[in-house]
């Protein structure tokens, strides 16, 4: 149970679970949390290969903290839009994001 193929298995479900929820999402949050989803997916990966290739014990640790510190800033900067977009349309669906188009 403990191999490199089982925690690669993991983030590729992780991963396309995802991608499907952005491919299939109409509101903007449930996007948000897909691509979310996806970054972990990448951590996933990230510590896998540090745990059973890596000769430094903390490559693959510093390179999951600096996805998270993207996810977060993503994060931020998406909540911040979509908030402004509900108080100029009052919806989140992506469909009525289309009529800002000019």
């Amino acid at each position: 149970m403990d191999s490199l193929n089982t925690y690669l298995f993991i983030a590729l479900l992780l991963f396309c679970l995802g991608l499907f929820g952005l491919l299939q999402r109409r509101s903007l949050i449930g996007m948000l949390i897909s691509v979310e989803l996806m970054l972990n997916a990448a951590n996933i990966n990230f510590l896998a290969f540090n745990r059973f290739l890596s000769p430094d014990p903390a490559t693959g640790q510093i390179m999951a903290l600096f996805v998270m510190g993207i996810a977060a800033a993503e994060a931020a900067i998406a909540l911040s839009l979509i908030l402004a977009l509900f108080r100029r349309m009052r919806s989140i669906d992506i469909e009525k994001a289309r009529e800002l188009k000019g």
